[in-house]
């Protein structure tokens, strides 16, 4: 199960008591708000992608939207979400519990900055009923293979969904 994966990838971080685990689903950011009782805004969801040099993961708040024009400006290419199976295959998380942590080593994991405006925020921990708090310092130092921040989200300035 991905989310013993991402616990023992905690362990030596020393985080791995952290992880809120729920009798709920937390697989969606209106569910997942529920779950740890704060704002969806504050969830932080993990989106799964395809580049012609493998998959990438981007970390958005969770009242934010990929801008189509801001991520083909960024990437060099149209926006094209895995399937469910394509992300179990090849994040090795579930669709609902993908996150940034205990990844292959070809996924790149890049942070998006809706997420900064928030002192915590609430990733998945590698399955649909967790989640752990940590800093936007923190989830930049421990997502696997992390590459930049990034700005490819709306919706969360305030302009049009």
């Amino acid at each position: 199960m991905s989310i013993q994966k991402v616990r023992a990838y905690f362990e030596p971080l020393g985080l791995a008591d952290r992880i809120l685990e729920f009798d709920v689903s937390s697989a969606t950011v209106d569910l997942a708000a529920v779950a740890v009782g704060v704002e969806g805004a504050r969830i932080a969801k993990t989106l799964s992608f395809k580049l012609e040099d493998g998959p990438i993961l981007i970390v958005a708040a969770g009242d934010a939207k990929v801008d189509n024009g801001r991520y083909k400006a960024q990437f060099h290419t149209k926006a094209k979400m895995l399937t469910h199976e394509e992300a179990h295959d090849l994040i090795g998380h579930d669709v609902g519990g993908v996150c940034p942590f205990a990844l292959p080593e070809n996924v790149r994991v890049y942070l998006d900055r809706s997420l900064r405006r928030f002192e915590t925020v609430f990733p998945a921990a590698g399955s649909d009923s967790s989640a752990i708090e940590m800093t936007c310092e923190e989830l930049e130092e421990c997502a696997s293979n992390f590459v930049a921040w990034v700005d490819v989200c709306k919706a969360w300035r305030g302009e049009e969904a």
